[in-house]
């Protein structure tokens, strides 16, 4: 797996160096930086801007690519003995999947699942993540009523976002529970808001329609933080 840019890369060799196979630099880092990383045991390969961003697909890589061990998925089931889940239904954006697992490692939430998906495109919620991702336990399950189901019956209550709740800040929070985000267009859809115990909202100082969903995902997390 290949991710770039010099933030995630470095989160990495700080943290998870051995989950580092190949550190590629297209430019020229200062001596005592580069015998530092010449000491992590990874293997440190050179190679022109061009080959850089081919590698990148023309993005913005900084002069920093990495190859990387695969980051393995978790089963959600595993986390039905945890204290704070955050739940992803139908997000599709890997920018915003980033921003929320980066956030919510920061704001003391214990894992993900996402939902509504088939497939997630790892490399760049990674990149997004800023590493994060790799601190982060997170899991894919299809189906969110099943998912919603496993997690009342392990004590949890659950709390769903959307603009019509009730203020977070006068809402109850319980030591066990569920933080269900929707997705960026949509939101939550009926079916899944039957489910919930709760349905919560951010109260705005001023009228406006909503906030990103990793903006306002971030601020229910630090909300609903257990103290």
């Amino acid at each position: 797996m290949l991710i770039y840019a010099k933030q995630p890369i470095y989160y990495l060799i700080n943290r998870y160096p051995q989950k580092i196979k190949t550190l590629y630099l297209a430019k020229e880092l200062e001596k005592k930086e580069y015998s530092r990383l010449m000491k992590m045991g990874f293997e440190i390969k050179r190679i022109p801007n061009e080959a850089a961003v081919k590698m990148s697909k023309n993005a913005n890589h900084q002069g920093f690519l990495a190859e990387v061990e695969e980051y393995s998925l978790h089963d959600y089931q595993t986390f039905l003995d945890k204290e704070f889940i955050l739940v992803l239904a139908g997000l599709t954006d890997v920018g915003n999947i980033g921003a929320l697992i980066r956030s919510a490692y920061a704001l003391g939430v214990d894992a993900i699942v996402v939902t509504g998906v088939k497939k997630l495109n790892i490399e760049p919620i990674l990149r997004t993540s800023t590493g994060a991702l790799f601190d982060m336990p997170l899991a894919l399950q299809h189906n969110i009523h099943d998912l919603l189901n496993d997690f009342k019956m392990s004590g949890f209550m659950s709390y769903g976002a959307d603009m019509g709740g009730v203020d977070i800040r006068d809402t109850k929070i319980v030591k066990k529970r569920v933080l269900v985000l929707g997705n960026e267009g949509e939101g939550l859809s009926g079916r899944v808001v039957s489910k919930l115990d709760n349905i919560v909202s951010i109260k705005m100082s001023h009228d406006f329609d909503s906030l990103n969903v990793s903006v306002a995902g971030a601020i229910l997390m630090d909300r609903m933080r257990y103290e």
